[in-house]
């Protein structure tokens, strides 16, 4: 499809004025209108642009399957979701898995280990494994990003098994595909990580397992959730790479892998949004922008 002059134009001036995002917001709210609502649409449009925040729960709750694409059953299908909520919750507490003063996540991990028939017994309690510490990680940030705990319920829960379903074979494979894209980059930096023992060290499980949760700010992490959930676990390879580039010259300066992983843990939250937009914009220079029309 030939690209719009006068609307590049028009996107080009509203950057400028600082309403970047002006003509997206509007062709995203014509995509919300149809009936049913096209999927493919919406997966291309939060693939090309940043949703806006007022319609990102909604956009998210679609794509990940807790509301259906016929926007009329919309409204049935909320209350179901609140039923189901209310009858899991209150099984756990009946069962004394739960109380009153149970933390949320904990909650969210019991009724997902419940629903998926992996709730331990009361009587032989274990600790959590590394699956359980992944949904826990995933259910705090989601927790700061969604007010509504029936939404935040259904949102983790369904992240979590779209991701694995979705992408689960292909999370092994995604620090090879880390070390490519860095070698494109900086090669320089990359044979610093080889030669001190830290590429084989970096925190893969937080970045590739828990999808940036617990590293990134919220505000930060909810812009690289969007491309997951709209179909890429690619950008979490970019995010990454990203990551290590804006930190290059501290990273040199460390020879040893725990250093390092103990650094890359434990992120500066105040360049977040930067590194995001850049990563992205990296995304998209190796993999390409999705061109469905929207």
């Amino acid at each position: 499809m030939a690209e719009d002059p006068q609307r590049n134009f028009r996107s080009a001036y509203y950057e400028k004025v600082g309403f970047r995002g002006v003509e997206e917001k509007k062709s995203l709210e014509i995509v919300l209108k149809d009936n049913p609502l096209d999927m493919e649409k919406l997966s291309t449009f939060s693939q090309r642009f940043p949703l806006p925040s007022m319609y990102r729960i909604h956009v998210w709750k679609v794509l990940l399957g807790i509301l259906p694409p016929h926007s009329d059953s919309h409204t049935l299908v909320s209350r179901c979701r609140l039923q189901q909520f209310e009858d899991i919750s209150c099984a756990l507490t009946a069962m004394r898995f739960t109380h009153t003063h149970t933390p949320p996540t904990e909650l969210y991990l019991r009724m997902f280990q419940l629903e998926n028939q992996r709730l331990p017994r009361r009587s032989e309690p274990r600790p959590a494994d590394d699956e359980d510490e992944n949904f826990l990680a995933i259910s705090r940030a989601m927790q700061e990003i969604v007010d509504d705990p029936v939404d935040c319920y259904w949102l983790v829960r369904c992240f979590v098994n779209q991701f694995k379903l979705k992408f689960g074979d292909s999370i092994p494979h995604l620090p090879k595909s880390l070390e490519h894209f860095l070698s494109q980059e900086d090669a320089g930096l990359l044979a610093h990580l080889k030669s001190s023992g830290s590429l084989h060290s970096l925190p893969y499980r937080l970045w590739f397992r828990r999808c940036f949760a617990g590293c990134l700010p919220e505000s930060s992490l909810q812009r690289v959730w969007d491309k997951v959930i709209s179909g890429s676990c690619k950008i979490l390879v970019f995010v990454a790479v990203e990551i290590l580039l804006s930190y290059k010259i501290l990273l040199m300066g460390i020879s040893h892998p725990d250093g390092v992983y103990n650094f890359l843990s434990n992120l500066p939250q105040e360049n977040t949004d930067a590194i995001v937009t850049k990563a992205i914009d990296l995304w998209h220079k190796h993999c390409g922008t999705p061109m469905h029309a929207v």
